[in-house]
């Protein structure tokens, strides 16, 4: 069975930082889905390298992702380069967060 990228999109739609009412897609943490076979790995960041959730959010992305169908391994890479900042987030996540007047 192929892996669909969207099937990994859709399950990382699901995951939000509990300070933050987006979901990690949305906020552009997420650099790269990488699929060859049934492995995945995706390479992500966080908006601070001091987030208290980072742990817990980086296992949460590892379980989940494994959790679809075709997937039998999960790689989960942080990265700090390039250094996320706003206009990484998508419109809806700048609604959400009442960031649309911000001229990005």
């Amino acid at each position: 069975m192929s892996i669909s990228k969207q099937d990994i999109i859709d399950v990382l739609k699901t995951i939000f930082d509990p300070e933050i009412p987006v979901n990690i897609w949305d906020m552009g943490l997420i650099y790269d889905i990488d699929m060859s076979n049934e492995s995945v790995i995706i390479t992500m960041t966080f908006t601070s390298p001091t987030c208290p959730m980072m742990e817990e959010l980086l296992a949460q992305v590892k379980q989940s992702v494994e959790k679809v169908d075709g997937v039998k391994s999960v790689e989960v890479k942080l990265v700090w380069e390039p250094a996320w900042d706003l206009s990484r987030m998508s419109d809806a996540a700048k609604i959400e967060l009442d960031l649309t007047n911000q001229g990005w």
